[in-house]
């Protein structure tokens, strides 16, 4: 099948190589010309584990091509699907002017039957502003040609959307039931046909539930989330365990166990925007969720959590204070520093009057790039920054660690080498990665999110 794909994104290039992969003849737009230039030399402009090496296969195959070329990407594919960023406006909505331009430019040169599929993440009503839009350059050009919007929301987590992708848990599509509708059907159902060869994945709906099931499942994601940080935060005052609470309460199959982590914070692409997307949505019904208010306001005290306990066991003033973070992104497995803990903890640290040495596996050019912006106000705050070459480097002479990204490579460091770089062996751990009973045994003063049962060496 022709398929056209605008937007070079995480959503876009991962949806754009892996139909290629299965054998699509793909045609990816994006107006960045760097982007372009990147993947055309060879490159990717994201970090996704696999992703490169899908890219460079399909590329040699002839599978794949990028482009800024947006009259021929509308005439390449059948199947046009809109991966563009959908960034959250000043009062929480979803920016639409990317989809809605992407739209206008399909209806201004496509000349044949197309099938619109809406894969960025959208508000319910996005399908119908597509459709207008289309339909208005349509008839700027006077011209009668047939065209479906179908929703297809993605279901991709950062730092595994190559796997995610081609074995995906569901597929929801979401169609109209008029005669272009049901040939939009048959066409997605083509298209996706080698997901479904073990089992039907797919689920069909109408638009609306298919744009509305994309933002639940977030929000849904995030409110476990934050439940657990609440929960958290209070086991460290009562004395609870809240690791021994997670499995407990996790072997309910009505519960399970994931997304059931307490940590420091949520932040992303996805969680942040689609949560505040789908309050302002709400809004426009006259409705207030009361419960994603709750989520949003306790994630965004989170983030603070480490910054405090550090304060509690240093003083306010961290002035002469030296610390090492480890991590950066805001996951694992990625370079994305949007809504990343890692950026409010640092902004606490240094208007504090502490120094840092930060670490990060991938994430360092990008961390130096938003950290620039973030300390736009304060520049001379940015000198108090060190990037270190390794871990163990960035422990050099610090007061204590600081661990915000679970990347794997910090899981099982050498602890007697992290005490010796260490001026005390002080470690707060915001991905509870770290056993409270060892760190003591180890002598080492450990403070996790929800897990003060042990927290001080001399306890």
């Amino acid at each position: 099948m022709k398929i056209t794909i605008i937007g070079t994104g995480y959503v876009g290039l991962v949806t754009g190589a892996c139909l290629a992969e299965l054998g699509n003849d793909v045609f990816c737009l994006d107006v960045d010309q760097r982007k372009i230039d990147i993947l055309n030399n060879g490159g990717i402009p994201i970090h996704e584990p696999g992703l490169e090496e899908i890219v460079a296969r399909n590329r040699a195959a002839g599978r794949i091509q990028f482009s800024t070329d947006v009259e021929a990407s509308v005439r390449h594919g059948d199947v046009q699907f809109i991966a563009v960023g959908t960034p959250p406006d000043e009062d929480g909505s979803a920016d639409l002017q990317y989809v809605l331009a992407a739209a206008k430019n399909i209806g201004k040169y496509m000349a044949g039957f197309k099938v619109v599929v809406d894969k960025s993440t959208v508000p319910v009503g996005t399908a119908d502003r597509v459709s207008a839009a289309i339909s208005a350059e349509l008839a700027n050009r006077a011209a009668t040609l047939e065209f479906s919007v179908v929703s297809n929301p993605e279901f991709l987590k950062e730092g595994a959307a190559v796997e995610d992708f081609m074995r995906p848990d569901r597929i929801v599509i979401g169609c109209d039931q008029t005669s272009q509708g049901e040939k939009a059907r048959s066409q997605m159902k083509k298209l996706y046909a080698p997901f479904n060869r073990n089992h039907e994945r797919t689920f069909w709906m109408d638009v609306r539930s298919a744009e509305f099931t994309k933002y639940a499942a977030n929000a849904m994601l995030a409110t476990r989330i934050s439940f657990m940080n609440e929960l958290a935060n209070l086991a460290d005052h009562v004395g609870a365990d809240i690791e021994a609470v997670r499995h407990g309460i996790g072997s309910d199959p009505r519960i399970g166990h994931s997304f059931l982590y307490a940590g420091c914070g949520y932040g992303g692409s996805c969680f942040p925007k689609d949560v505040q997307a789908l309050e302002r949505t709400a809004q426009d019904y006259g409705l207030n969720l009361l419960i994603l208010q709750a989520v949003e306001a306790v994630n965004a005290r989170q983030k603070q959590v480490l910054g405090n306990k550090i304060q509690q066991r240093f003083g306010e003033n961290l002035s002469g204070r030296h610390f090492a973070i480890w991590g950066l992104a805001f996951k694992p497995n990625t370079d994305d520093m949007r809504a990343a803990s890692s950026r409010v903890l640092l902004g606490e640290l240094l208007r504090s009057g502490a120094s840092v040495a930060v670490y990060d596996p991938v994430s360092m050019q990008e961390a130096k790039r938003v950290l620039e912006l973030d300390f736009y106000d304060a520049p001379e705050l940015l000198e108090s920054i060190r990037y270190a070459a390794n871990p163990m480097d960035a422990l050099v002479d610090a007061d204590a660690l600081a661990i915000v990204t679970e990347w794997k490579a910090f899981r099982s460091p050498d602890f007697d080498a992290v005490k010796a770089r260490l001026k005390q062996p002080v470690i707060f751990d915001g991905r509870n990665l770290f056993e409270p009973t060892v760190m003591t045994e180890l002598g080492i003063e450990y403070h996790g999110i929800g897990r003060s049962v042990l927290t001080r060496a001399d306890k």
